[in-house]
């Protein structure tokens, strides 16, 4: 009896050993992740928002990583060349994706190589980027009451700029459109910029363009700012109602800014990333940054509740494409 007791404690002892070797061994592998350099892929060429964005957070996150992000761009075909890409590297936490709303909206309008649910693990979501209804300053309207009145005494007669067929800003006029029962033409260009550049020259009604893009351009006067597109007003224009208050109840359309990871990456790189990201977007320092260039920052959700986030997206884009009957070019 004494011998078999002693055989069953010496097991519950091993048992305890191992598993605290276990534990150990995790905690060890948090730890030591990142042990190199991560890069950052971005969709979209130097220069734009998200560009700016995914270099301020390369630049802040080695504070908290004690490595360096290095930042890449892969543009092309609004923004699958380089998911195409991260989806083909290990999945070891050393190759990420910086992707925006297109990465929701691309899979009802794309015969894709990937699915984003499948293939991509949720890191972080970044920020919220509202949009921001613009006119040229002489049109005779200043809400989007007045707006939606206009558009329907002149049904097909008024149009509207995006930067390219599926983009955000072709989305959510097509929402505006679908909500209101208006008639508008779409106009599609390639960029924002010509886009913005002939709502300022009056050759084209109205536009819904990222708010960085465009609010200083209406606080100089050569643009006329409506409204924005968020449920709840920008934190950097405090001033400008939303769409939602001011014509359209419900409203709420925005793109957004989120990093993904290779599916199959280690839960403890990704919850290492994850926390690194929320304590950066939430400092003194990178946040006003962030507002300044027309972001909201909001990284408080979890890898899970990106996932979610996400889906929900893809659901309201795909539900909208099909409605509105917008095929890719």
């Amino acid at each position: 009896m004494q011998t078999t007791f002693g055989a069953r404690a010496s097991l519950a002892a091993a048992a305890c050993v191992g598993a605290a070797a276990l534990v150990a061994a995790g905690t060890a592998a948090a730890q030591s992740y990142p042990a190199k350099p991560i890069k950052l892929y971005v969709g979209f060429p130097p220069g734009g928002g998200s560009d700016a964005l995914a270099r301020l957070l390369g630049n802040a996150l080695p504070a908290k990583l004690t490595q360096q992000v290095l930042v890449d761009n892969k543009p092309g075909a609004n923004t699958i060349v380089a998911t195409e890409y991260v989806k083909s590297q290990p999945a070891d936490g050393y190759t990420l994706l910086f992707v925006s709303a297109s990465f929701s909206i691309n899979p009802s309008l794309y015969k894709l190589s990937y699915d984003i649910e499948k293939d991509f693990s949720p890191v972080a979501l970044v920020a919220i980027v509202p949009l921001l209804l613009i006119t040229h300053p002489s049109t005779p309207v200043k809400t989007v009451s007045d707006l939606i009145a206009m558009a329907k005494a002149q049904p097909g007669k008024l149009n509207y700029a995006s930067f390219g067929i599926g983009s955000a800003a072709h989305l959510a006029g097509e929402m505006m459109l679908s909500m209101t029962g208006t008639d508008m033409v779409h106009v599609p260009y390639k960029g924002s910029a010509p886009a913005v550049a002939d709502v300022m020259g009056g050759r084209v009604t109205m536009m819904l363009p990222g708010i960085g893009s465009a609010i200083n351009l209406a606080r100089e006067g050569k643009l006329k700012a409506i409204a924005v597109s968020t449920a709840k007003r920008a934190s950097g224009a405090p001033d400008i109602p939303t769409i939602a208050e001011s014509g359209i109840p419900g409203f709420d359309v925005a793109t957004w800014e989120s990093i993904q990871a290779p599916a199959g990456t280690p839960a403890e790189a990704i919850g290492r990333l994850n926390g690194a990201i929320r304590e950066v977007v939430a400092s003194p320092d990178l946040r006003p940054k962030m507002i300044n260039l027309g972001f909201e920052p909001d990284a408080t959700r979890t890898p899970a509740e990106v996932a979610q986030f996400i889906r929900a997206e893809r659901q309201k884009w795909a539900k909208l494409v099909k409605e509105r009957n917008i095929k890719a070019e």
